[in-house]
C-alpha cells in the first residue's frame, strides 16, 4: 500500500519541528537495521532524512552526490553495510547522540 503524499508530509513536517520526533525515527530505522529489516530500515531512514536534514546537505556533507544517496534509499537500493554505517553516523552527529545496542538478558 502506498503512503498518501499528505502523509509523507505530515511524517517530514514532523521530523523538521520535533527534535524527540527525530530521535525516536533514527532509533527506529537502526533497530530495524539491526535486526535484519533492511526494507524498513531504508524507508524510515528516507524520510528521517528527508524531514531532518535533506539529500542535499546530506550529500554535501558526505561528499557524495544526492541522486546516489537516494537511490541508495529507494526501494529497489541496495546500499552497502560501509555507505549504512557511515551515514547513521553522521546523523547521530547531527542529532548530538550516540546510539548503542544494549543486550538485554545480559541488563
Amino acid at each position: 500500500m502506498a503512503l498518501t503524499k499528505g502523509f509523507n508530509e505530515t511524517v517530514k513536517n514532523r521530523l523538521h519541528r520535533s527534535e524527540g520526533f527525530r530521535r525516536a525515527i533514527l532509533r527506529e530505522a537502526v533497530g530495524c537495521m539491526i535486526s535484519g529489516d533492511l526494507e524498513t530500515e531504508k524507508s524510515v531512514l528516507r524520510k528521517y532524512i528527508n524531514g531532518a536534514i535533506g539529500f542535499v546537505k546530506l550529500g554535501a556533507d558526505l561528499g557524495r552526490s544526492p541522486k546516489v544517496l537516494m537511490r541508495m534509499f529507494s526501494p529497489k537500493g541496495n546500499p552497502q553495510a560501509k555507505n549504512l554505517f557511515q551515514i547513521v553516523a553522521h546523523l547521530q552527529k547531527i542529532e548530538g547522540r550516540m546510539l548503542k545496542v544494549i543486550d538485554r538478558k545480559a541488563a
